[in-house]
């Protein structure tokens, strides 16, 4: 933007509300695709706000404080790659983002005992221990065959693990290795 731009849009942008500026959240460049509640450290939000956050409410969760990832914070969080065979057409596709247990950390986790409740926009979820999310390296996806995930599709974030990779896992149908694993995924509720 230009010099003379800025300075003819900055009165303007002081006078709207602070939800009309952008996210609340500090230190985002963009929306925020993830929010991580419950027993977290400082958080980067408040509270949760009856119209920002109209889909949690209509799922029933509130919050005192959360910690928000855009998809710049996530992506710049270091990736794991995965290969697993999906479901969809029984072919091993490369999916890649950060651990989960990094996110989580970022979000100020600490108890080791924790579990995740990890919830897609459509309600699913499914509940994994702290442990577990170690244990079975799950990613929090951000990108498909290199591409990054749409709404819509499997994304924007996808709750995952390599079930190839784990014998107990690779062992079923694989239409029925991902039951804990949430697309879509938007939030995660953290119990210590």
């Amino acid at each position: 933007m230009h010099k003379r731009q800025f300075i003819a849009a900055a009165p303007g942008a002081a006078s709207l509300p602070a939800p009309a500026r952008g996210n609340t959240a500090k230190g985002l460049r963009g929306p925020a695709l993830l929010t991580v509640t419950g027993a977290i450290g400082k958080g980067n939000r408040g509270p949760y706000d009856p119209v920002r956050d109209v889909m949690m409410g209509k799922q029933k969760l509130t919050f005192d404080k959360a910690h928000a990832f855009d998809f710049a914070t996530l992506a710049a969080m270091k990736a794991v790659t995965i290969e697993p065979t999906l479901e969809y057409d029984g072919k091993p596709h490369k999916l890649s983002g950060p651990l989960l247990t990094d996110v989580v950390t970022a979000a100020g986790v600490t108890a080791p005992n924790a579990s995740l409740a990890m919830r897609a926009v459509d309600g699913y979820a499914p509940t994994l221990s702290l442990a577990d999310a170690a244990k079975y390296r799950y990613i929090v996806a951000t990108h498909l065959d290199g591409q990054p995930m749409p709404l819509g599709g499997l994304g924007p974030l996808w709750a995952l693990f390599d079930a190839d990779r784990f014998p107990e896992a690779a062992a079923k149908p694989v239409t029925e290795r991902f039951g804990g694993c949430p697309w879509a995924l938007f939030h995660i509720a953290v119990q210590a």
